[in-house]
């Protein structure tokens, strides 16, 4: 990291182009990232007659397309469609933009339309290479920590940290269920519904924007499915453990009552 900082303040005050970008970058992602510059890296990765500039490759599998831009031009997301556009054609899940400084990382969504998601955007130059966080930024993308899954739990806890994710949350049943609760506790007296504390909730609390758009619904779809599957899970549970003929033909002894716990 040391290294590569002055290589690209000094290709920076250059004005150095695209391509020249484009081998600084390369020799980044073999001595920095820890990728094997000859068997996984591969220049110009051709996708129905174009080209994305670089892609990683482990064990023969394309794990990332990497779009590159000049050093001194500052990145936008409309610079990384194409790319997007090229994993989408390949079924790869994330892609990356940078200029050699910035490096941002999009998870693809596969969606209609297809769309993408900023995880991550680090500055390079601005790391301290002394400094714990700005270490396991990197390592994010790099070859350890690719095959280690650490960039697809990243983005599974920035999810669940999600303003649009903890709204739901907040206005989901059991959480107004536990507010009501403790509610009633310190006002025995005073009589409140659950749909009182979710309207208050959804207009007082809560903004609307973290409510409204893709991101809120999918954030709720997503609180319902867990919700229906821990249901299943402990109805299952329930009944292998409620059945006493069961417990009987599978073990010897007589078998202890269940402990029904919450």
């Amino acid at each position: 990291m040391k290294r590569f900082q002055p290589i690209l303040t000094n290709a920076k005050s250059r004005d150095d182009g695209e391509a020249d970008t484009v081998m600084i970058v390369t020799d980044m992602l073999s001595e920095v990232f820890g990728y094997d510059k000859y068997s996984e890296l591969t220049a110009e990765f051709s996708i129905r007659g174009t080209y994305c500039d670089l892609a990683t490759k482990l064990d023969g599998v394309l794990q990332a397309l990497i779009e590159v831009k000049a050093v001194g031009l500052e990145l936008k997301d409309g610079h990384v469609k194409q790319a997007v556009d090229y994993a989408c054609n390949q079924g790869v899940d994330w892609v990356v933009l940078t200029n050699g400084v910035s490096w941002r990382i999009y998870k693809v969504i596969f969606a209609k339309p297809i769309d993408q998601e900023l995880v991550i955007e680090i500055d390079f130059c601005g790391l301290d290479p002394k400094n714990d966080a700005g270490v396991e930024s990197v390592f994010l993308f790099c070859k350890e920590g690719w095959i280690k899954s650490v960039l697809g739990d990243y983005h599974t806890q920035r999810q669940a940290l999600s303003r649009f994710f903890l709204g739901a949350m907040v206005l989901s049943d059991p959480v107004v269920d536990v507010i009501r609760r403790e509610l009633r506790r310190v006002s025995p007296d005073v009589r409140i519904e659950t749909e009182q504390i979710r309207d208050v909730l959804s207009t007082e609390v809560v903004k609307r924007e973290v409510m409204e758009g893709e991101k809120a619904d999918e954030a709720r779809k997503k609180i319902a499915r867990a919700a229906s599957r821990a249901l299943r899970a402990k109805a299952a549970k329930q009944k292998g453990e409620g059945d006493p003929a069961d417990a009987v033909e599978k073990s010897p002894v007589i078998a202890r009552p269940p402990t029904v716990t919450e």
